[in-house]
């Protein structure tokens, strides 16, 4: 029996990179979990691979700054496997480095569709699932040292700062449901995510390298995983409202 066994989650962003890595983890371990992301060939060979693990992976392709689409892939766990337990919100995209003397409505509108519309509508959907219920749930949400570090543009270190606030405040809001809200501070890891910059805004870069610079070689995104199986399951049951730095060290410098 693994320790998510007769669990089930949902998790965004799962066709690369640290979402893929969660879905594998939480499948070996028991969970029955609903993989979202855009690009459903990636979703299908995930599922494929997990076929002999120990929980049942389903696909649900679709774009998480879409509204409907962030309730209706909750539903679809529902429907699927009978409840809902666990909200992976990983999903997330960079700007291009910009300050906010530079920052462009369609890279605002793009990168906060999907940082932060996305995390908010899944949660708010959690919530009212877990409520409806009547049963304990987590929802892990995964922000970045960008929160707290000038280390990326205006734009992104805004979206990763509203996602902490809104893992602390759904902590508190909740805790008497038995609804636990926990949030990753992640540092460098070696993900696509940086394919989402396009060109950077080269005069801001030179003025982030300091930053850059003292951040550790970047990190494995089973390292995420393992931190998010942590947050999933019984063993963190009275862990609320944390903000969990997985960063190699990064958040002491």
């Amino acid at each position: 029996m693994g320790r998510l066994s007769g669990k089930v989650a949902v998790v965004t962003g799962a066709s690369s990179g640290m979402g893929s890595e969660i879905v594998k983890l939480y499948a070996k371990e028991g969970a029955s979990v609903v993989a979202v992301a855009r690009r459903q060939n990636r979703l299908e060979e995930l599922a494929a691979s997990l076929a002999d693990a120990e929980g049942k992976v389903e696909i649900f392709p679709g774009d998480i700054s879409d509204k409907a689409v962030n309730e209706a892939m909750i539903d679809f766990a529902v429907e699927q496997f009978g409840k809902f337990d666990i909200l992976v919100n990983n999903a997330g995209i960079m700007d291009d480095m910009a300050g906010v003397d530079a920052f462009s409505d369609e890279k605002l509108l793009k990168v906060f569709s999907v940082n932060v519309y996305g995390p908010f509508y899944a949660t708010r959907k959690a919530v009212n699932t877990f409520k409806e219920q009547g049963n304990p749930g987590a929802i892990i949400h995964i922000a970045s040292e960008g929160a707290y570090k000038t280390c990326a543009g205006a734009v992104y270190c805004a979206s990763k700062a509203a996602v902490v606030a809104l893992s602390r405040n759904t902590a508190y809001m909740y805790m008497h449901d038995g609804i636990r809200s926990n949030c990753i501070i992640a540092g460098g890891f070696k993900t696509e995510i940086s394919t989402s910059m396009g060109m950077p805004n080269m005069e801001a870069y030179g003025k982030l390298k300091a930053v850059l610079g003292t951040a550790p070689e970047p990190g494995e995104p089973t390292e995420i995983a393992k931190a998010c199986l942590f947050l999933a399951s019984d063993d963190s049951a009275y862990v609320n409202g944390a903000e969990l730095a997985v960063d190699g060290g990064w958040c002491a410098s």
